[in-house]
């Protein structure tokens, strides 16, 4: 039977004879890990922007996703304004999108929780995520903040997963070596072959009684869980 949001017990297919037993650090991904990504509310939020600058939803929608990874490194107001949002729209458009993100960044049932213990324990914790600065700026006002060693937004250090720098940086910062930590996510931007790549143990997460959203994930041979407070019986 499958475990249920807020279990500690692993489900069936993950965790047994689990190598990341013992780690010294634990690392997470930020979205459909630690907090939920709501598509509705993503589409809510550029159809604010695309009104504001007088677009139509759809083609906002194709060109801004035409801009890819690039609007997760830097200044969020270099990759509008390279996306040709003129200067008189771009103080609304940068409150529309952190407005959104105060309101989406919450932590999952258990998350907050299971992080404490985890300190708790003496283990050392990390978060490494491919996001834009709205993200970073709402950060400390949010219930995360506080409760981790190290932190890595992509916006800030430039480089994104699965880039094996990104993990790096992160075990640097903790003063682990990567083979002494466990990194958790729900395998977006190829991240959890990433981080073994990098030298970390990778343990999947996703939805309970949904399979992982992402191509390729549905035959993962590694640990699983399906809720945050499950990895509490893996490291």
């Amino acid at each position: 039977m499958r475990s249920g949001v807020g279990s500690t017990e692993p489900p069936e297919s993950g965790g047994a004879g689990f190598a990341g037993a013992g780690a010294e650090a634990v690392i997470f991904d930020l979205w459909e890990t630690l907090a939920d990504f709501e598509p509705a509310n993503a589409e809510t939020m550029l159809q604010e922007v695309a009104t504001r600058l007088d677009l139509e939803p759809e083609d906002f929608r194709r060109r801004w996703e035409s801009v890819g990874h690039k609007r997760y490194v830097g200044p969020i107001e270099d990759v509008l304004r390279a996306f040709g949002v003129p200067d008189d729209a771009l103080d609304d458009v940068k409150r529309i999108r952190l407005d959104y993100t105060r309101r989406v960044l919450v932590p999952r049932p258990g998350a907050v929780e299971t992080l404490r213990e985890l300190r708790r324990r003496g283990k050392k914790l990390g978060m490494v995520s491919v996001c834009s600065e709205e993200v970073e700026r709402a950060w400390p006002e949010t219930q995360f903040a506080g409760l981790f060693d190290a932190e890595v937004f992509s916006c800030t250090d430039g480089i994104s997963k699965p880039d094996p720098r990104a993990y790096r940086s992160c075990c640097e910062q903790l003063g682990v070596e990567p083979g002494d930590a466990v990194f958790v996510g729900d395998g977006a931007n190829d991240e959890l072959a990433g981080a073994e790549r990098a030298g970390l143990r990778a343990v999947l997460i996703h939805r309970p009684g949904e399979d992982p959203r992402w191509p390729g994930l549905a035959e993962w041979q590694g640990a699983r869980i399906d809720a945050i407070p499950q990895i509490l019986q893996l490291v």
